[in-house]
């Protein structure tokens, strides 16, 4: 009995010893809980000489990243040649592209061809007038995406493919008027796209694919509930960079190129202004070629503040024998920081 009673109770005494550096080794408090997170800022940029030459060569050291003005560490510079692909075709159907949109269509299927690798590429076709209509949402089935083109045909008035409208813009008092029969909803149409349509969905799609709005219109908006700044703010929080091809009909009103070359080169894009069936082939060779031919740089922001403000970004070339060739860096102008997920209590 005595022997048993003594092997209790060195049992107990190196169990209590064992807890007590247990609980001294296990934070118990909420705020002894260490948290990582990561924030990973990503750019994808095209550089071109004098001669509008794409310009591969470039190295890390060639470069500074600034992020409102305060230089950042990269972490990641690569070029990048097979980024997978995520794009939506915006074709303006208004009366006014009633004679130049055989010859978009056409452009368009031949880009398509030529550009679409459909075990990894994504493409959306979306008609638009006073409403965007998707007529194809994002998928990598080709012959699908040729179908939902020769769909797409002028709204005379209204369009009346089978694409369902894409929703998503609040109207009521204070806004402008609800589209109308007839009427160009652009800016709608733009906004729509990019937080609807090509917004990413995980973080893992954020970094594996870059998204584009190939639009194709006259850029005469006559019905859009939002304005121009808040497309291009809806294209920015997408992350999507806007290609805008000017093209209409004479007899109208013409193409308004000031605001397309805004809405493109706000978000890092181009525009193009097209004469013939010929040139509109040339325009989406070279969206083609930009898209390919581009660089990927990564760095975690020195500003960890998670406030959902906008970041300004900016590339400068600053190897002395590269500024003489006062190369053009094209990339989006900034992000929107990621709003924090963990609230104070």
């Amino acid at each position: 009995m005595l022997r048993l009673l003594s092997s209790l109770l060195l049992l107990l005494i190196v169990s209590t010893s064992w807890y007590d550096k247990a609980t001294a080794q296990t934070p118990n408090e909420p705020d002894e809980v260490i948290r990582v997170e990561t924030d990973v800022t990503n750019l994808l940029f095209t550089a071109v000489d004098k001669q509008k030459r794409f310009i591969t060569t470039l190295q890390e050291a060639d470069i500074r990243v600034y992020e409102d003005g305060i230089p950042q560490q990269l972490f990641t510079f690569q070029r990048e040649t097979d980024r997978p692909l995520a794009l939506a075709l915006l074709i303006d159907v208004s009366a006014s592209e009633e004679r130049t949109l055989p010859a978009e269509k056409a452009a368009a299927r031949s880009f398509i061809e030529t550009v679409i690798q459909s075990r990894k590429d994504q493409a959306a076709i979306i008609p638009f007038t006073g409403s965007a209509f998707l007529e194809q949402p994002l998928t990598r089935d080709v012959l699908g995406i040729y179908r939902a083109l020769e769909r797409v045909e002028v709204a005379m008035p209204a369009y009346l493919g089978s694409g369902r409208p894409i929703s998503g813009i609040v109207t009521g008092p204070g806004t402008r008027r609800s589209p109308r029969e007839g009427s160009t909803a652009i800016w709608d149409a733009i906004a729509l796209t990019a937080s609807e349509v090509l917004a990413r969905n995980t973080e893992s799609d954020q970094s594996q694919r870059r998204r584009a709005i190939i639009l194709l219109t006259d850029g005469q908006d006559t019905s859009s509930v939002l304005d121009i700044d808040q497309a291009i703010d809806r294209a920015l929080a997408a992350e999507t960079v806007i290609y805008a091809i000017g093209i209409g009909d004479s007899k109208y009103e013409g193409v308004d190129r000031g605001v397309l070359r805004t809405v493109a080169e706000r978000t890092g894009g181009r525009a193009f202004f097209p004469k013939k069936d010929v040139d509109l082939k040339q325009v989406f060779s070279e969206i083609e070629r930009e898209l390919r031919t581009q660089y990927l740089i990564a760095y975690s922001s020195t500003n960890k503040k998670r406030d959902g403000a906008f970041r300004q970004m900016r590339i400068d070339v600053v190897n002395p024998e590269l500024k003489k060739d006062q190369l053009n860096l094209r990339h989006r102008p900034g992000y929107f920081a990621k709003p924090s997920a963990i609230q104070d209590r």
